[in-house]
């Protein structure tokens, strides 16, 4: 079997991140150790939650659902060093691509104004035989559109008021998870962290009848290959979509 190649190492002279996920827990799944390491380096990251969750626990109605699994994410968010978390109330399971998402994206990314902005693996599958869902890749796609929708006055014009302006200073999308990942963070130092805050996520685990799932265990296996491929530990991959004119994911961000 042929060796993959070695990964790139993301760039970190930037200063503030904004995260736009499909769900709570998205970010737990692998990337929410990169963003301890960043938070550590006193970088500012936001999150952003396309929906509450509130679909995802079948002993729990939606209403009842929304309310724990926002809670567990603003949670989550703390552990890893993020303070704010924004919920759009999108529905969750049937988030369509399309202009309200967009827009929605278009807003946040004007009134955060972030030099990186974060999303979840949006590619049909996330490796071989094992399929993405709906939300991710509807969210992932809205991402990219709008991030380069906040840049235009001339989209979304009526949002720009009370000194609300276009923001062009996207350097880069970054989809955490992608199996065509070229770069990684090294999260080596930051992995146990990492792991609390996918724990944090209790009542979601529990309610998808996981008995035997560990966190640790989970994690490790998503991390220590791509580690290998860095030369460290652990890991967590990324596919970078260069917002330069032109531009190609090896450019220096």
């Amino acid at each position: 079997m042929e060796k993959p190649p070695p990964l790139k190492a993301l760039p970190e002279d930037w200063s503030k991140a904004l995260a736009i996920v499909a769900h709570p827990d998205d970010m737990e799944f692998g990337a929410a150790a990169a963003v301890a390491r960043w938070t550590g380096q006193g970088k500012d990251v936001v999150y952003v939650m396309v929906t509450s969750g509130e679909a995802g626990i079948d002993g729990l109605a939606p209403d009842e659902c929304r309310v724990v699994r926002e809670r567990e994410q603003v949670e989550s968010a703390r552990i890893v060093g993020v303070s704010e978390v924004e919920f759009l109330g999108f529905p969750d399971g049937t988030v369509e691509y399309g202009l309200p998402l967009r827009a929605a994206v278009a807003l946040a990314v004007r009134r955060h104004r972030p030099d990186v902005v974060i999303t979840g693996n949006f590619r049909d599958t996330f490796g071989p035989g094992a399929l993405n869902q709906a939300d991710h890749i509807a969210v992932g796609r809205a991402v990219l559109d709008g991030v380069r929708d906040a840049a235009n006055r001339w989209i979304f014009p009526e949002q720009l008021t009370d000194g609300l302006d276009r923001w062009d200073g996207v350097r880069a999308v970054w989809a955490a998870g992608s199996p065509d990942a070229r770069h990684a963070v090294d999260t080596t130092d930051t992995f146990q962290v990492g792991v609390e805050s996918l724990r944090a996520h209790r009542a979601y685990i529990d309610g998808l009848g996981w008995e035997d799932f560990d966190e640790e265990e989970m994690l490790e296996g998503f991390s220590r290959p791509v580690g290998a491929r860095m030369g460290v530990t652990y890991a967590a991959p990324f596919e970078v979509y260069s917002l330069r004119w032109g531009g190609g994911d090896e450019d220096e961000l």
